[in-house]
């Protein structure tokens, strides 16, 4: 998640503190007259995925880079301010990194003066790993986050990693027979920069012949067309692009030059305008021209705020108005290593996947038929699913309190995985689930 995205979780988490955040894919159709708009037809023969319905799958960030991973980006997104070390580092959460064929010495020691070691997802071997993962846990696969502040052409370096990764992945994916899809995030955008995304989509498409059946068999559909997804629309917080600039987007990537279905990311009070939500009733119309929305819910609330109704009566709009719904579920929060304060370790505590199992029974009771889950590898602010290290063998942080957070010290590294297969099982059809959290088998 961007830095703007963990701005918005600010109200929240201040509340809650003081009381205790042409492309070779596409087919013209035929027997159309020279220049008449055609729209795009996709062959979906062999496609595995031809709808988000029934499906759980998490966003993966994809976004750390290591000190001699090849991607010459340093210790990207794993560092604070200045550099990363002990004391300075933005992630609260650390990675299990017992089963990655490649990993990299890291600054930070454990409390026996061994080195502590990371991985990066440039390399190829770590992201097929994740993806198989998926597969062993049962989760249906992931929607890669794309930031356009990170791909434009004057980051060059940015484009490379991201472009590096989403090839890694696709590889996987297709290897393990998982979900995948594109999902840009607007974040720190421009309303030019909006202009941009169809450029590098196209690019996508023609680099990796994204949305071809046979290249990318797993690449997700629905409603017959490749789902690319547009995240940052209609929050109040100052942003430099618009509804409308977001909207013409939109019917760019649903018009005649890509002919794709649209997921929105969006506010999660955006059906009564309320909390961070612009209050423009222009939201409205642009999400009934979507094909799905996703409300973020990251930071929103806490196990004893959560309320399913909402995610009902979100339900009934998009049943009305004849959009598709998915709702966000995660498994606690925390930032405190991104702003050096340890009183917002655990914010939003995980309470041993009580609180992420509450979200999904309730989304699945309220009616919803597929999920996100927020995130599968996003250690900076602890909603990584995931395998971390339990708390009790995470290396040391500096002094003054700094230090990491984990798996709860009772529970295997991949106990979050599992869980989230679990509810990946109840969304695909099987019996025996119901409000209480299931239980794990030795």
């Amino acid at each position: 998640m961007s830095t703007l995205k963990i701005l918005l979780s600010v109200t929240f988490l201040l509340g809650l503190l003081s009381c205790s955040k042409k492309d070779s894919a596409g087919v013209p159709s035929p027997g159309k007259p020279p220049g008449e708009k055609t729209g795009l037809k996709y062959d979906t023969t062999g496609l595995r995925y031809k709808s988000y319905s029934k499906l759980v799958m998490a966003g993966y960030q994809g976004w750390f880079a290591a000190e001699g991973d090849g991607s010459n980006r340093g210790w990207y997104h794993y560092q604070g301010p200045g550099g990363f070390y002990p004391g300075n580092t933005n992630v609260d959460f650390w990675p299990d990194i017992t089963e990655y064929s490649k990993t990299y010495k890291s600054p930070f020691k454990f409390a026996n003066g061994n080195d502590a070691y990371l991985y990066s997802p440039y390399n190829e071997e770590s992201v097929d790993l994740h993806f198989k993962w998926m597969k062993d846990y049962g989760i249906d696969g992931v929607h890669m986050q794309r930031f356009v502040g990170e791909v434009k052409p004057t980051n060059p370096s940015g484009k490379r990693h991201f472009n590096k990764v989403l090839g890694n992945a696709l590889k996987a994916a297709k290897k393990y027979g998982r979900a995948i899809s594109v999902m840009y995030d607007l974040s720190g955008c421009t309303s030019s920069d909006l202009d941009y995304i169809q450029q590098d989509l196209k690019e996508l498409v023609n680099t990796f012949k994204l949305f071809d059946s046979k290249e990318n068999p797993t690449y997700l559909f629905h409603n017959g067309k490749p789902l690319v997804t547009i995240w940052g629309v209609g929050f109040n917080d100052n942003r430099k692009y618009t509804i409308d600039d977001v909207n013409k987007l939109v019917d760019k990537l649903k018009g005649d030059d890509f002919g794709v279905s649209v997921m929105l990311g969006v506010p999660y009070y955006w059906r009564t305008l309320g909390n961070d939500t612009e209050k423009s009733p222009a939201l409205h119309e642009l999400i009934k021209k979507a094909d799905i929305i996703m409300p973020w819910a990251v930071g929103r609330f806490d196990s004893k705020a959560y309320n399913s109704k909402n995610v009902y009566d979100d339900i009934q709009w998009c049943k009305t108005n004849k959009v598709d719904y998915v709702p966000l579920v995660f498994p606690g929060f925390s930032w405190g290593n991104m702003h050096k304060d340890p009183v917002i370790y655990n914010a939003i505590p995980r309470l041993k996947g009580d609180f992420l199992w509450q979200q999904i029974a309730g989304a699945k009771n309220a009616g919803a038929g597929s999920l996100y889950v927020a995130m599968f590898d996003e250690i900076d602010e602890g909603t990584a699913i995931f395998k971390t290290a339990r708390e009790a063998d995470t290396p040391l942080n500096g002094t003054g309190g700094l230090r990491f957070m984990g798996i709860e010290n009772d529970l295997p590294s991949d106990y979050y995985l599992w869980l989230t297969g679990q509810g990946a099982r109840w969304f695909h059809g099987e019996q025996g689930f119901n409000l209480s959290k299931p239980a794990r088998n030795p």
